[in-house]
């Protein structure tokens, strides 16, 4: 059988679920974003993996608020640094392993007045 591969541009393989190093290295050698257009170009290939970037609609947001209607373009710093930043955690993107199933689970649970969290270890 296959050690190895890439499937939906993920590459799967014994050590678990990663980003496609190919991918990874056309995004990582892109210009920063010159129209509406190639912004929605980048976050659309970059929100492919926004599963491996923590608060990705956070980051992204200063060049969100630019696909908006009736927003001039203005490529401001705040989007330079979401640009550059989402760019960096896409080169340095951690790698998904499936749990061990034969070590024990632990559940922890937090709340509060507005809030309630639980994370599966």
């Amino acid at each position: 059988m296959v050690k190895e591969g890439i499937v939906l541009g993920h590459k799967i393989s014994l050590a678990g679920l990663e980003v496609d190093r190919a991918k990874i290295d056309t995004i990582s050698k892109l210009p920063p974003p010159n129209s509406v257009k190639s912004i929605r170009s980048f976050l659309c290939h970059t929100g492919f993996y926004r599963r491996f970037i923590k608060d990705f609609s956070q980051i992204a947001r200063p060049m969100t608020k630019l696909l908006e209607k009736d927003v001039p373009f203005v490529f401001s710093s705040k989007c330079l640094r979401a640009f550059e930043l989402l760019k960096e955690k896409l080169v340095n993107a951690p790698i998904m392993v499936a749990p061990d199933w034969s070590l024990p689970f632990k559940l922890m649970c937090d709340a509060s007045d507005f809030a309630v969290g639980a994370v599966l270890g």
